[in-house]
């Protein structure tokens, strides 16, 4: 059902200090901030080869990640993104498993302009997932 990771998301008190170490320090790509309102974050991500680093980091009053960068003040793994091909049928089948979807359970659109849903980390070893429909 799921198919390559299409990113892994560390949430950051300080976004600008995130970019320059990947930017600075590893030498990467990092595209630049996008703001989400909707999600509660600013991102940006690190272009790889073969996948995607998404650094966040709160957003406004309420941010959903605000209780994080809380507990993890230098940062931390956050989530690990997953692409599905239809996340309506992905959806379907883990909530028929007994996984719980976040939210709704009706995607949203995500930083990337496609829909996305997000697996509660008790379901999952104890790692909260993204899916993203590609």
């Amino acid at each position: 059902m799921i198919g390559r990771i299409n990113h892994v998301a560390i949430a950051v008190r300080d976004l600008d200090a995130a970019i320059a170490i990947y930017r600075d320090t590893l030498g990467a790509k990092v595209t630049e901030p996008l703001p989400q309102p909707e999600h509660g974050v600013t991102v940006v991500f690190v272009e790889l080869p073969n996948s995607k680093v998404e650094l966040m980091s709160p957003l406004g009053e309420g941010s959903p990640i605000e209780a994080f960068v809380e507990r993890n003040p230098q940062g931390g793994v956050h989530h690990v993104c997953y692409e599905v091909d239809d996340i309506l049928a992905a959806r379907d089948r883990l909530k028929a498993q007994g996984a719980r979807v976040l939210g709704t359970g009706e995607p949203k659109i995500g930083a990337h302009g496609k829909p996305v849903l997000f697996l509660h980390p008790k379901d999952f070893l104890g790692t909260l997932v993204e899916l993203e429909q590609v």
